[in-house]
């Protein structure tokens, strides 16, 4: 599968990528424009590629809503019938009793994670230890670890263990934010006007934003950008913004009055090369 489409992505309710016998998931086609033509599809462990609800699965409109059971391990994609497909997803239903509940989709950087380490039986929630790359990085008597702010070095392959045996592994990806400010890296001018624009990185781009100012809501806009008209030192601070993808990080905003300071130096030197002129006279 190497002709990825940006337009597509499958969605996974619910975000995990391990479930247990007989548990459903809900998987779903989102497209951008025209949807018609794209089939949710899969390849087992067992080596079977086939679509949504001819061997397995029931198709809901442009969702696929399947029983789990372990022979259905294995990759999920959307694809269309020239070929793009979307994102691909691992689900993977043990034959064992416990495991780990982590996110299916990438996570973006910044976000608080949590994973659950579940036993099939009662109670669900037995103490744990949890393993990153092989290695035992917590253990908790919930069953569940929280990782606050996750960073690109979270990155990895997880699984867990508790008395009632272990998860298989799960990779979690973490990507940067999908939502950015753009907004001038050198300082603006009294004077000018400014265009700020929220932009995401799927598509379309320029979803409706909020604009925030120093951490107060400024100006919601439809168009995803925000012009501010003849900025003042009033407008230099700390801007921010956030759609219905994400929210970007802080940028500050420098505000000069430099078109003053130039007058004045101009100013000064016309004066100081008058009184040169003055003193070759006397």
């Amino acid at each position: 599968m190497s002709n990825l489409s940006l337009s597509a992505s499958l969605s996974v309710r619910p975000d995990r990528s391990q479930f247990f016998k007989y548990e459903s998931v809900s998987l779903s086609c989102e497209v951008q424009g025209n949807s018609a033509g794209w089939r949710l599809k899969r390849y087992t462990v067992s080596g079977d590629r086939s679509d949504c609800g001819r061997k397995w699965g029931k198709p809901q409109g442009s969702s696929c809503i399947v029983s789990l059971i372990p022979s259905y391990s294995g990759v999920y994609w959307c694809e269309s019938g020239s070929g793009e497909h979307s994102n691909a997803v691992n689900i993977t239903v043990p034959a064992g009793a416990v495991i780990l509940e982590s996110p299916a989709l990438p996570v973006t950087e910044g976000d608080n994670v949590t994973l659950r380490c579940r036993y099939q039986g009662t109670p669900s929630n037995l103490t744990a230890d949890f393993y990153k790359d092989g290695s035992l990085i917590r253990t908790q008597t919930t069953g569940e670890m929280t990782i606050p702010a996750v960073s690109k070095s979270d990155e990895g392959l997880y699984k867990c263990n508790n008395s009632e045996g272990e998860s298989p592994e799960s990779w979690m990806t973490v990507t940067a934010g999908a939502v950015i400010l753009e907004s001038p890296a050198l300082p603006v001018t009294e004077g000018d006007n400014v265009t700020l624009r929220c932009r995401y990185q799927g598509i379309p781009s320029n979803l409706t934003a909020d604009f925030y100012k120093d951490g107060s809501l400024i100006r919601t806009q439809t168009t995803g950008e925000m012009t501010i008209p003849a900025v003042s030192k009033s407008d230099e601070g700390l801007y921010k913004c956030n759609n219905s993808e994400g929210e970007s990080p802080e940028s500050w905003m420098t505000v000069t009055g430099e078109t003053f300071i130039i007058i004045c130096v101009l100013v000064i030197s016309a004066w100081s090369l008058e009184v040169i002129h003055m003193s070759k006279i006397i």
